[in-house]
């Protein structure tokens, strides 16, 4: 018999999480409200630091919720990586603010303190590092520097749920604001979703009123009060982000489990590591000592030395009924950003080596030790 098709990833949904959604289902509101109220304060409960916690609908809108908040717009420059998806620069032109990219460190995959400083410029007015496959950016010299030039800092930890960065959560740190990500192949999820947190209580205030048209208070408590409580102020020009009551549910229960979570992605790391360790290939990187990875992904990079390049080895993989993927194709690569800002590969010599060799493995707690073994069985075979 043919085995399944083994993905590259996939959530894992419990009785739990069915049950709180048919909760919701059968108490008649939908949409945000008590849930979603309840996972943000959950949430901020869990990541601890006095933050203030607002769900929205993707990540996307949570990172144009911050940077609408940190007051970017038209002349501005937000210095972020190339090496990511490209939601990280386009909310930058949402705001007719200009993206600047710059390389990441070729160990880490992470942004590239130096190339940041060097692209500081007089319209720079903020820093977006990505924490990337689940390793934190080095954020205690990035917070400094931002510091030096008066920059704000939004992290982009939709890979980082539940990385540290020297012994602490991401999303606790000193920056302005950290927005994660819930969708269906992040580390937990709720179908779509993300959570945007702050320290600071008046971009909390922003958020939330324009997370939805711009309404100075949510429909929630307009409309299950006993008393009539009808009338509504719009104080400036919205969006339409927030989060469902039904997405929230899954995220109420996902939360409980997600250092669970962690503990089977990094043993199914630990695994392949082992396994790996006499192949042509280049490891990801672990976290630094004393701190957590969340290990949403693991990638691994092809030695100029294999028998097979990234596209014989993808097909081979897929041939054996196993799934991968690149992460990411740079977004110096990409028509849209390459033509407007005239960018070359050149400019991003270390992100473009890793783009050129890099292939994520499947990696998810779902995972059993049969799929493990297959997966190690594959790779081997595809490098013969």
């Amino acid at each position: 018999m043919t085995k399944p098709f083994l993905p590259f990833a996939m959530p894992e949904i419990g009785k739990e999480e069915i049950a709180e959604v048919v909760s919701v289902l059968r108490s008649g509101w939908l949409t945000t409200g008590s849930k979603a109220k309840q996972f943000e304060t959950n949430f901020a409960s869990y990541l601890g630091g006095g933050v203030e916690c607002i769900s929205v609908n993707s990540a996307t809108a949570g990172l144009h919720l911050g940077l609408e908040a940190l007051d970017i717009g038209p002349g501005d420059e937000v210095i972020t990586t190339t090496h990511t998806f490209t939601a990280t620069a386009e909310i930058v032109r949402y705001l007719g603010a200009d993206p600047v990219l710059v390389d990441v460190d070729k160990d880490t995959m992470c942004i590239n303190i130096n190339a940041v400083e060097r692209a500081i410029t007089p319209r720079t007015k903020a820093i977006i590092p990505v924490h990337f496959a689940g390793r934190s950016t080095d954020m205690i010299p990035l917070l400094a520097l931002a510091k030096k030039h008066g920059l704000k800092v939004m992290e982009d930890a939709a890979h980082a749920l539940p990385t540290t960065c020297e012994g602490k959560l991401i999303g606790t740190l000193a920056s302005d604001v950290t927005v994660f990500s819930f969708y269906a192949n992040k580390t937990m999820t709720t179908s779509e979703g993300g959570m945007l947190v702050t320290h600071n209580a008046k971009i909390a205030k922003r958020a939330r009123v324009m997370r939805l048209h711009g309404i100075n208070r949510d429909a929630f408590d307009r409309f299950i009060s006993n008393a009539p409580n009808w009338y509504y102020e719009i104080v400036a020009p919205g969006f339409k982000y927030n989060m469902t009551d039904i997405a929230a549910a899954i995220g109420i229960q996902q939360l409980k489990k997600v250092r669970r979570f962690q503990e089977r992605r990094q043993h199914i790391a630990e695994i392949y590591n082992e396994a790996f360790s006499s192949l042509p290939i280049t490891f990801p990187s672990g976290p630094k000592p004393g701190d957590i990875h969340s290990w949403h992904l693991y990638i691994i990079q092809l030695l100029d030395d294999c028998r097979v390049n990234r596209k014989q080895f993808i097909d081979k993989m897929f041939g054996q009924g196993i799934g991968c993927s690149v992460h990411y194709i740079p977004l110096h690569l990409q028509p849209y950003w390459k033509d407007t800002y005239h960018l070359k590969p050149e400019m991003f010599p270390n992100s473009q080596y890793i783009y050129e060799r890099c292939i994520s493995l499947p990696i998810y707690s779902k995972m059993t030790d049969a799929d493990i073994e297959r997966v190690i069985t594959g790779v081997k075979k595809a490098l013969e």
